[in-house]
């Protein structure tokens, strides 16, 4: 049998034209037609000059040589996640390289954040298995090791500040003094003296917090579900600098948005979960 699981191509440019990991997955699946518009519609700007994008055979050439296939990070192996008699993930099998942006666009209910569940270790999937940064999730270990998670709403004590809530969660991570908590704060363009609860927050705040909770432990990988999620426009650009800047840094993060900016702008990969089946996103092929 051949592998059907697919690993990124490494990028250095940011490019429009080619969102297609190395080899298929498993499946197939219709494009969301509300993501690929927009991304279409994004494309379509270059015309304008507005936008400046290169094709990924152009960023090769610029390089000079075919980049090397980096390590993996996440590996996914025939994973099935069955509730009762309904299947919502079906026999996904993929590999998501290590220092690389990768993202899963899908309608609600297609599976995605059951997935990000499964390789987070928060759910045990009925079939197949996850393995990150060498550790075989269930076996190994019972979470993904050295691992940020932001899955559907962060939850906060609303009656505390930002920073106390996160004290709380440092102080079961062994995390010592208030440095690294200010700091993640202050990452994500929050202020660490805010003295009102986080009950009080807008939604795009405690989202804030929520990127700010996930960095807490400095991990090698970002599992963000809706990163952008009821960010305004300049809290959508402070974002997705923050997230290009962890890439730099050798980080991996792996993200699910509805948002085609948050997919043009960071990811090197794209996939698209439909129906529970994960196949690379065909916009451009």
């Amino acid at each position: 049998m051949s592998d059907m699981r697919t690993i990124g191509t490494e990028r250095t440019e940011r490019t429009m034209g080619d969102f297609i990991p190395h080899a298929p997955c498993p499946g197939s699946s219709t494009p969301d037609p509300g993501i690929l518009s927009g991304l279409q519609g994004l494309k379509d700007l270059e015309n304008t000059g507005d936008v400046t994008l290169c094709s990924a055979d152009a960023a090769k050439e610029s390089q000079g040589s075919v980049p090397r296939v980096p390590e993996v990070a996440i590996r996914v192996e025939g994973l099935s996640m069955r509730f009762g008699p309904d299947t919502v993930v079906k026999e996904v099998s993929c590999d998501f390289a290590a220092g690389q942006i990768h993202g899963i666009v899908g309608r609600n209910g297609s599976g995605k954040t059951v997935l990000m569940k499964c390789i987070c270790g928060f759910l045990r999937p009925t079939r197949g298995q996850v393995t990150v940064f060498g550790k075989r999730i269930g076996k190994d270990a019972d979470f993904a090791p050295a691992t940020g998670m932001l899955i559907e709403s962060p939850g906060f004590l609303p009656a505390e500040t930002g920073i106390n809530n996160l004290r709380f969660l440092a102080r079961l991570s062994g995390i010592k003094g208030d440095a690294r908590i200010k700091e993640c704060i202050r990452l994500v363009g929050l202020d660490p003296a805010l003295k009102k609860g986080v009950g009080k927050y807008s939604m795009g705040m405690r989202q804030r917090l929520g990127i700010a909770q996930a960095l807490l432990e400095d991990p090698a990988l970002l599992i963000l579900d809706e990163p952008t999620n009821g960010l305004d426009k300049q809290g959508v650009k402070d974002i997705h600098a923050l997230l290009l800047s962890l890439k730099k840094e050798g980080k991996t993060i792996l993200l699910a948005s509805h948002n085609p900016l948050d997919i043009a702008t960071l990811c090197d990969t794209v996939h698209e979960m439909d129906a529970g089946v994960l196949s690379p996103a065909q916009a451009f092929a």
